[in-house]
């Protein structure tokens, strides 16, 4: 079996598409499986580290505003086709996937005009310019929310939930090796801050600006994730050289993070939900205002809807948040009735569903 996959950018696409990977491998182990990305994207460095190739298209977003940057992109747009093409051609896949991304485009293009089926895996309650453009050639599209038939063709629509990386399906309890991992005392509770893989500014300006108050929460171990982008920034700040404060750039251990944290402060995208509501993590979620049709809070608001989760906006972050998570972290009834009902909304079986529909597809050729 082989098998293209396309598409990154962020945690957000990258992860689910290595946790198709995996599970693809786990059911078809001599299967070959190479990646298409987009160069200089996160991906690039990513897919390799979980161990599958991958090639990089020159490829970038359309800027929706007037700049500079559009004038390379129609350059841009004809050399990503033309590799894409060259690409399937040599690999002969019998399936190409697109995760969303700037990379996917091509790709699922490409592979549609030379006759190869493809399927989208769409994450978000709106989904991305890239998968609507392409949804009309796709065979099959796995989506995570209910009503994405406004979107797409009901006909070619699953229902599946988001795929999730192995590692987090198999978190049982607490374990001494999740606060080793992070140097933390294992005698207090912990507050998990993570703004996604890139990093959330006004997260990140919300702890900072809170010193006084984290100050005093000596009893509280936080794990502050800044993001890559800003850690430089950060790590010099007051709240970042507090004994109990664990300043990162980017969490390769999810899994025992999540296991580690009684509460998680966190945005609101489409796999940090998912993962929230598989591993039962009680949560404060902050959507980000600088998403498409505000779609975080859509997310965000399907898990209040269900007393899951309890939502801040992003406005009100500097001014709430640490109020707000330090009150909550020292409620343990609610935080147990939010981790139970987050707990109810979790699809653990969605790696497994999207891959039998990719070879449900690839059988009937």
């Amino acid at each position: 079996m082989r098998v293209v996959i396309s598409g990154g950018g962020t945690g957000g696409h990258i992860f689910p598409a290595i946790a198709i990977a995996d599970e693809i491998k786990e059911k078809i182990p001599n299967a070959q499986i190479s990646f298409v990305g987009a160069q200089g994207r996160m991906e690039m460095e990513k897919v390799p580290k979980a161990g599958y190739p991958i090639e990089g298209l020159w490829i970038s977003g359309l800027q929706r505003k007037l700049t500079t940057k559009n004038i390379l992109f129609p350059i841009k747009l004809l050399s990503s086709l033309w590799k894409a093409r060259s690409i399937i051609k040599r690999v002969k896949p019998q399936i190409v996937i697109g995760v969303g991304g700037y990379a996917s485009g091509p790709t699922l293009y490409m592979a549609s005009r030379l006759g190869i089926p493809t399927l989208i895996q769409e994450q978000n309650s709106y989904p991305g310019i890239t998968n609507k453009l392409l949804a009309s050639k796709a065979d099959k599209i796995c989506v995570a929310y209910k009503g994405m038939d406004r979107f797409f063709d009901a006909a070619k629509l699953v229902h599946t939930g988001n795929p999730i990386r192995k590692s987090l399906i198999q978190i049982d309890g607490y374990s001494t090796q999740s606060y080793s991992h992070f140097g933390l005392n294992q005698n207090k509770k912990t507050l998990l801050i993570f703004g996604g893989s890139l990093g959330a500014r006004s997260l990140n300006e919300a702890i900072r600006d809170s010193y006084d108050l984290i100050a005093q929460q000596s009893d509280i171990n936080f794990i502050w994730q800044v993001g890559t982008l800003y850690f430089n920034e950060f790590k010099a700040t007051k709240t970042a050289q507090l004994d109990h404060v664990k300043v990162l750039p980017f969490i390769d251990r999810m899994d025992l993070a999540y296991q580690a944290a009684d509460l998680a402060v966190t945005r609101a995208g489409a796999l940090t939900i998912s993962e929230l509501c598989l591993v039962g993590q009680a949560a404060i979620l902050v959507p980000s205002p600088n998403v498409s049709e505000d779609h975080q809070t859509k997310n965000a608001q399907s898990l209040v809807d269900e007393n899951a989760a309890i939502m801040i906006a992003d406005k009100n972050a500097n001014q709430q948040l640490a109020i707000e998570m330090i009150k909550l972290i020292n409620d343990d009834d609610r935080l147990q009735q939010l981790a139970t009902a987050a707990k109810r909304l979790a699809r653990p079986k969605a790696t497994e569903q999207i891959v039998n529909e990719i070879m449900k597809i690839t059988k009937a050729q």
